[in-house]
């Protein structure tokens, strides 16, 4: 068994080895699509529900594959590359990794 520091999670309220506190909020930060897969700079994803683009006067069709998305500060935001549309910007609860 191996010596390991514990520590107190506040939001459990439990003693827990540092390493497995560690491991758990990298994971809570880690940007997810609607699926709760991890998303990750180059995925492509999928529409899960049609989307009125503001300023475009287009729709986007549910099931439409977006290209090599970029993540952004906001975990709940991903930046997108469409044709036709310069600056869009999704959020991760309508897509779904391909």
């Amino acid at each position: 068994m191996q010596d390991d520091d514990y520590v107190y999670d506040e939001e459990t309220g439990e003693w827990m080895p540092a390493s497995e506190l560690a491991a758990r909020k990298a994971d809570a930060s880690a940007v997810r699509d609607s699926a709760g897969n991890v998303l990750a700079d180059g995925d492509q994803v999928v529409l899960i529900k049609d989307l009125p683009v503001k300023g475009a006067g287009q729709t986007l069709k549910r099931g439409t594959l977006i290209k090599a998305i970029r993540l952004t500060d906001n975990p709940e935001e991903i930046d997108c590359k469409f044709e036709g549309i310069k600056g869009l910007v999704l959020r991760t609860e309508f897509v779904r990794k391909r």
